[in-house]
């Protein structure tokens, strides 16, 4: 039975949270009407799952969040409005440790609620078996129980595949796939490439198109690299990452002028947008195989795994992230499930890795 503190203002969605999560025979459920009703139920109620509404009185979700992660960790799944003031309200929550999202429908909720049910609890059942990782607020959480600073404790070393890359040479392209935990993850990969690194980056992340310019916006005001969201056909440049806008997918094609990232429309064939398993797909049939690498990271879902498996096959070089790191070790398992990952490394060692492997 799975445990599911449901923190929200307004009755009505309480109401119908509610109503979506009795229909699983697996769900159990609590309600709190803010963040201060919510931290009270923490420690009696023990959620495996909190659903945390953003915007409340007395206190916030974003306040109530930061406060679980440091009091009590727990996996939280925000559920945000689709405005640009929620995106970046999101974003700030995911980096806080929240695991997931889910986007609340526009117009009136009780219309449209079933728009919702699926996805949620979807996401909340990943988030139930998903990691917190131990580094996590680790400082502030000692402080928390000790009153005083601590040591930072290092996590152990994961195994990864110990040969070395060859070095490729010329044109070439990464590839990234994530998708539940990828934002801080797609942060602490970016963050540790220099400015100069010789091959552009294109990811597909899924998320609704509303989230995807506010990530991208954060990613290029951290990272050394210059990070866009792909709304129009772009040139691929070296020093430069690509972000899928959201709710559609993302090709590699080849122009005369070089090759290009273009948006185009989801397909039924792909049920995850931006798709992963579409853009490595498009990119193989531009770019030779032995100029791509393929970087599969955190997420539920199998998107992804199986076009880096046939990249792998045809010569690429894929790297697949190891489970100690991934939140949800869904989409990099399937990758090492199918034979397809060259290597399996913890995500604090994935740049270095490609530092390797790019000219």
């Amino acid at each position: 039975m799975t445990k599911v503190l449901v923190v929200d203002d307004s009755a009505l969605m309480r109401k119908l949270l509610g109503r979506i999560f009795s229909k699983e025979a697996d769900f159990e459920v609590q309600f709190a009407h803010n963040g201060l009703e919510a931290l009270e139920l923490l420690a009696a109620f023990k959620p495996d799952v909190v659903t945390l509404d953003i915007h409340m009185p007395q206190m916030d979700g974003l306040a109530c969040l930061d406060r679980i992660m440091i009091e009590r960790p727990c996996p939280v799944v925000m559920v945000s409005s689709l405005t640009a003031e929620g995106a970046e309200a999101t974003l700030r929550a995911l980096r806080l440790g929240a695991i997931d999202f889910v986007a609340k429908p526009e117009g009136a909720i009780s219309l449209h609620i079933d728009e919702l049910t699926d996805e949620l609890i979807t996401k909340v059942r990943a988030a139930s078996t998903a990691r917190i990782r131990s580094s996590t607020r680790l400082k502030e959480r000692v402080r928390h129980r000790i009153g005083r600073d601590a040591p930072m404790v290092q996590r152990e070393r994961g195994r990864g595949d110990s040969r070395e890359p060859r070095r490729a040479a010329g044109e070439g392209l990464v590839l990234v796939g994530t998708s539940t935990g990828g934002p801080p993850a797609l942060e602490a990969l970016l963050t540790a490439l220099p400015a100069d690194f010789r091959w552009p980056i294109v990811v597909a992340q899924h998320m609704p198109a509303t989230f995807t310019g506010a990530l991208a916006r954060r990613l290029n005001g951290v990272s050394a690299l210059t990070v866009v969201e792909v709304a129009r056909t772009l040139q691929l440049q070296p020093g430069c990452v690509y972000i899928g806008k959201g709710d559609a997918d993302l090709a590699i094609d080849r122009r005369t002028s070089g090759l290009v990232v273009v948006p185009v429309r989801s397909q039924a064939a792909y049920p995850w947008h931006p798709s992963t398993d579409r853009l490595v797909r498009s990119a193989m049939d531009h770019v030779s195989p032995g100029q791509i690498v393929g970087v599969l990271m955190t997420g539920m879902g199998s998107d992804g795994a199986e076009a880096m498996a046939l990249l792998h096959a045809r010569g690429g070089r894929t790297i697949a992230e190891a489970e100690e790191t991934a939140v949800v070790w869904g989409m990099p398992g399937e990758l090492v499930k199918a034979g397809g990952a060259d290597w399996v490394l913890p995500l604090p060692e994935i740049a270095g890795w490609l530092a390797k492997l790019v000219p």
